[in-house]
């Protein structure tokens, strides 16, 4: 982050808005003094989140695996406040099932929201962001699973993975063209949210069943809340960061042993999150 942004007063625009950690990036915007746009596919459950909040905020509906959605998001967010300065591409959806099992329309909505959910983003707003040449910052929701895949979440950890690899290749470009907008891969652990409401498709196997509890269980005994995981995202940003890791226990342990199975050559260890 450019040492300039400045965020009371800012607008911050928050994809994934109406649940989980979106909920928790909101409100800690609101707090900060900032505008904020929300965006959400879930209409009603968007409206329902805007209506608890104090302070400037606008709703707008929005499918981010469509990009005429998203650059009519991108419309409105400058027609109501007339900048952007943070932006929050963090809209994602879970599928879980063995790899060759997951249907075809599973594995698209996978890669439709949560890779070009961001990329949506990232066409509709940075050349808004670059004309203004303000300082701002652009925050992209991937996952510790983008580091280290899970069985039973492969459309998950790749599109998570391809996150990454879009983020880092964003942060050289804005670098190469020496423009105030900075770059941030965010890369939550376990935080409360409803990702695993409903992943299943048409068939359920009994061992898919049971990874989902378990995780759930995970999320509800470890998790986060999303108001304290928004609070170590917003230092993140403060400090600047890159790598915006907010629970190191879930991922340095794990990552640190991947690496040195890779430089060993050493076969990999299914990471079960």
């Amino acid at each position: 982050m450019t040492q300039s942004l400045q965020l009371n007063g800012g607008v911050a625009v928050v994809t994934g808005a109406a649940s989980g950690i979106g909920t928790g990036l909101a409100r800690k915007a609101l707090s900060l003094g900032m505008r904020v746009v929300l965006a959400d596919v879930q209409a009603d459950a968007l409206n329902a989140f805007a209506a608890t909040l104090g302070g400037e905020v606008v709703a707008v509906p929005t499918d981010v695996s469509d990009p005429d959605s998203v650059e009519a998001l991108a419309e409105r967010a400058y027609a109501e406040f007339g900048q952007v300065d943070l932006l929050f591409n963090n809209a994602g959806v879970m599928a879980t099932g063995f790899s060759w099992e997951i249907e075809p329309n599973r594995w698209e909505r996978s890669i439709n929201v949560n890779f070009y959910g961001v990329l949506h983003g990232l066409r509709s707003f940075v050349p808004r962001l670059l004309k203004a040449g303000r300082p701002a910052h652009i925050v992209n929701t991937s996952s510790v699973g983008g580091f280290m895949a899970s069985p039973m979440m492969a459309p998950y950890s790749v599109t998570k993975y391809a996150v990454l690899a879009l983020t880092e290749s964003l942060r050289g470009e804005l670098e190469m063209l020496k423009a105030p907008v900075g770059v941030s891969l965010l890369a939550p652990g376990p935080v409360t949210s409803g990702i695993f409401n409903d992943p299943f498709g048409a068939d359920i196997r009994p061992e898919v069943q049971q990874f989902v509890d378990y995780l759930r269980v995970l999320l509800t005994q470890h998790g986060l809340s999303p108001d304290e995981f928004a609070e170590l995202v917003y230092a993140g940003i403060a400090d600047g960061a890159f790598w915006i890791i907010p629970q190191p226990h879930a991922f340095d342990d794990g990552f640190r042993k991947r690496v040195e199975d890779i430089l060993a050559r050493r076969n990999p260890t299914a990471q079960m999150y």
